[in-house]
């Protein structure tokens, strides 16, 4: 059985009122996801290509964006750690579907500074400081036991410390050349709005839903 239809009545995008620049465009929106109280705000999915060209996807969060970018963290060492290491290129989605909204974001991947994954890493919670040392994102593992004496072996060791952030866990950063902001509207006439990063700087146009 199909869920029931949604009609997006709700106000357009147009060329008239969006930003000259499209981070300004995306910081507005995010603002206003995070004012309505969209669960998670910062979630998004991030899809890649694997050495054989094979795609892939997943949901990660967003710990930073602006004009240089848009910043996730994992472990490098992680299936989309090698994925990127192999072709460093990945397009972003994000969804607010309260709001009738999506954006998706793609360029190319580059790893962020030591000091900034460094900053980023002293700020999580201690328990997601001792998961991120425990845990070797993506391998086997036999159990969620072996996990959990992995947790414990890594919280004894570093009890009354600061805990380090492992050399393998770190910062990805999107560089975007191409972004759409999508507005859901009545008849699935839907508002389209690209940026394409050009020589001059950005251009932007609308897309045919």
């Amino acid at each position: 059985m199909e869920p029931p239809r949604i009609e997006y009545d709700v106000d357009g995008l147009l060329e008239a009122n969006v930003a000259a620049d499209p981070f300004d465009q995306f910081a507005g929106w995010f603002q206003e996801a995070v004012e309505a109280d969209v669960p998670e705000a910062n979630m998004m999915t991030l899809a890649t290509v694997d050495a054989a060209g094979n795609p892939d996807a997943r949901v990660v969060l967003l710990k930073g964006h602006g004009p240089a970018g848009f910043v996730f963290y994992t472990n490098y060492a992680s299936d989309k750690g090698q994925q990127l290491a192999d072709r460093p290129e990945a397009t972003l989605v994000f969804l607010w579907q309260s709001l009738h909204r999506q954006v998706r974001v793609s360029g190319s991947v580059e790893k962020v500074d030591v000091a900034e994954s460094d900053r980023y890493f002293a700020s999580r919670p201690r328990g997601s400081q001792l998961a991120a040392r425990a845990s070797d994102q993506s391998a086997v593992i036999p159990s969620r036991d072996m996990l959990k004496v992995r947790y414990e072996t890594e919280e004894s060791r570093w009890e009354g410390q600061e805990v380090p952030r492992p050399q393998t866990w770190g910062g990805y950063r999107v560089i975007p050349r191409r972004i759409e902001f999508w507005q859901g509207q009545v008849n699935r006439l839907h508002d389209r709005i690209v940026y394409e990063l050009a020589e001059s700087g950005w251009a932007c146009q609308r897309l045919s839903p």
